[in-house]
């Protein structure tokens, strides 16, 4: 066992330990691909002593005293932990693949542990389909590192199968069976809804400006519609929780109070915390007022006000009053 699996085992009998509501406040400290790897570390627990446990908490054994015993390979509990950590939508798709990549083994996933230049150099020979299929089921910026690894027609052709993605075909998964079977011992990928414009839109995110301006604009001369879809993706209503305080309060001069008051029915409590604290006090209560006493409204109607408030912040980003660089769409704000 390597250093790192030896790590993730101990982080994943840690986390067991904890209890469902402490180990939900540590994922939410930790980034995606780090919740995935421990959640599927997590799953992956079998056979775990007392002594090893120990062994683990070291210094914290009187705490973890206080603590259930450990409920090892647990679906629902890694179910209930992810959940209360990312929310039911956020975490849907990462419990599957977490609890699918425990009971099967490795397979595609195998791919996330290689360096990007290994991947790079085993299916850069590969026919476009058969990279996007696997570019989709990596981690996202590895995914972005070995695209940045492909030639420049390559990557384009490719990042246009990824944001059209609509699932592994019998011919494509029998092709990508083949190819796996002699880089991965003959380990086929799951099947799953990967792929897509927002899948696209992340991978994107990662890459460098220069590279993925050459994308983005290979996509637009291919399919302008498909092109804007990406890039709306890579900057949404939920990223405002990153700008800057003075980012925040130039967008609420450039909007009116009933936009906002729609665009936040639902919206997470720290985001809308965001714009309280950068108001008058007596334009944050009112808010507040407004949004308690607001009744039902449809989805479209907060989706719409929501894009508005998104095409203000990139006007005001492009007029150079702040800077969207850092969520990887600063060239398409």
């Amino acid at each position: 066992m390597t250093t790192v699996e030896a790590n993730l085992d101990r982080c994943a009998i840690l986390m067991m330990s904890l209890g469902e509501d402490a180990a939900a406040e540590v994922f939410k400290y930790l980034t995606p691909p780090e919740v995935q790897r421990i959640g599927s570390a997590m799953a992956n627990l079998r056979q775990v002593t007392r002594g090893d446990v120990d062994q683990v908490l070291e210094d914290f054994r009187q705490e973890a005293d206080q603590f259930m015993a450990v409920t090892l390979g647990s679906d629902e509990y890694i179910r209930a932990v992810l959940t209360k950590a990312l929310g039911t939508d956020r975490a849907a798709g990462l419990i599957e693949d977490i609890l699918e990549a425990g009971n099967n083994g490795s397979g595609i996933d195998a791919l996330n542990w290689l360096e990007a230049t290994s991947v790079a150099e085993l299916i850069s020979d590969e026919h476009p389909q058969i990279i996007a299929t696997i570019l989709v089921h990596l981690e996202r910026d590895r995914a972005s590192a070995v695209l940045a690894l492909l030639n420049e027609r390559l990557r384009n052709d490719v990042m246009l199968r990824i944001a059209t993605f609509g699932g592994v075909q019998p011919s494509a998964l029998h092709e990508l069976t083949e190819v796996l079977n002699g880089v991965l011992a003959g380990q086929g990928a799951k099947r799953s809804k990967m792929g897509g414009v927002r899948t696209a839109a992340e991978i994107l995110n990662f890459m460098n400006s220069s590279d993925e301006e050459a994308v983005v604009n290979s996509l637009r001369e291919l399919d302008a519609d498909l092109a804007q879809r990406i890039v709306d993706e890579m900057f949404v209503f939920d990223n405002l929780i990153q700008l800057e305080d003075t980012a925040i309060r130039l967008i609420l001069a450039e909007i009116d109070t009933a936009s906002l008051t729609i665009a936040l029915k639902g919206a997470a409590p720290e985001l809308c915390e965001k714009f309280f604290r950068n108001m008058s006090n007596r334009a944050a209560v009112m808010l507040r007022d407004d949004l308690e006493a607001q009744g039902p409204v449809r989805m479209s109607t907060v989706d719409a006000e929501q894009k508005r408030i998104v095409q203000v912040t990139r006007k005001l980003a492009e007029a150079g009053q702040f800077s969207l660089t850092g969520l990887g769409n600063d060239e398409y704000v």
